[in-house]
């Protein structure tokens, strides 16, 4: 069985009123404790939920990505439509090549109404923005490997357009998605796959989606990478379920309970050929449930 690999879902923004000193040191407390266990770290991509704090999101992680060198990285995913297709093709590139290869492009199409509403972007229906990501893509893969590219689409177009140096290696490309339509261009245009915040039934019937959609594109399910993002929050063993405080398990569907209870909770996924678990730390900054699961869950699940 391959190895399970695990990235850390960065916070993204301080809570609670949190100064900029304090959560940028608390930040470096996680990062320090999963350095060596962890695989990568991810950043989401929103830019307003009303009034919470949020940092933008390759700007946060790509500061992040330089002071870790150690951790691959990506975003849990972009939205296709914060930036020009072309100029993302650019900037993956040059994440790429500054890091020595250690960039993921994780994207999807978009879906927060009221941030593209506030931000001046338009919100057109869904089949329009999976329209969209669809040409994003096709410009991206060949600005990374055409020597000049040219692209006439509905929605976007490129002409003669260099993009170099260009990424060695080609980055993988992470799509995020569900739906029957981005199951499909999932199929047709990714490297892995990425569903999140879902709870184990629903993943069946998603699994069940995306194997049919790789037959109508003429693709073999093995080749799709399966990955899941989500929250976990890990206690110490003998933790009884009473003494949990769930209250810190804001996210649907989070992995939580004792070590050997995550482990359970893990494996249904890890059945239906999940290997690469992003997990947002639902008890940050405190970092019990990572040192936990650093010393206690992967190691079990790799063994």
């Amino acid at each position: 069985m391959a190895r399970i690999q695990f990235g850390l879902a960065l916070p993204n923004g301080p809570r609670d009123g949190m100064a900029r000193e304090a959560f940028m040191e608390q930040l470096k407390k996680n990062l320090d404790v999963v350095d060596g266990t962890f695989d990568s770290i991810w950043f989401i991509d929103h830019v307003q939920f009303k009034g919470s704090p949020l940092l933008e999101g390759w700007t946060a992680l790509a500061y992040m990505a330089a002071l870790y060198p150690s951790f691959d990285f990506g975003h849990v995913v972009l939205c296709q439509s914060f930036r020009n297709p072309a100029l993302l093709a650019k900037m993956a590139a040059t994440a790429q090549f500054m890091s020595g290869g250690r960039f993921v492009l994780g994207i999807g199409a978009g879906w927060h109404e009221e941030e593209y509403n506030a931000y001046g972007y338009d919100f057109p229906g869904a089949g329009t923005r999976v329209e969209e990501l669809d040409e994003t893509l096709k410009i991206v893969k060949a600005l990374w490997t055409q020597p000049q590219a040219t692209f006439k689409g509905k929605h976007y177009q490129v002409s003669e357009a260099f993009c170099e140096p260009k990424p060695d290696p080609v980055p993988p490309i992470m799509v995020g998605g569900a739906q029957p339509r981005m199951l499909r261009l999932t199929a047709r245009h990714a490297d892995w796959w990425n569903v999140s915040q879902v709870g184990i039934e629903r993943y069946r019937e998603q699994v069940k989606m995306s194997e049919e959609a790789c037959a109508a594109v003429g693709r073999d399910p093995s080749t799709l990478r399966r990955t899941w993002f989500g929250g976990c929050y890990c206690v110490p063993e003998g933790t009884a379920e009473a003494d949990i405080d769930t209250s810190l398990a804001r996210s649907p569907n989070p992995f939580v309970g004792t070590p050997t209870q995550i482990i359970e909770q893990m494996k249904p996924f890890i059945d239906l050929g999940v290997d690469y678990f992003m997990l947002k730390p639902e008890s940050f900054p405190d970092t019990t449930s990572l040192r936990l699961l650093a010393e206690e869950v992967f190691p079990k699940l790799n063994a």
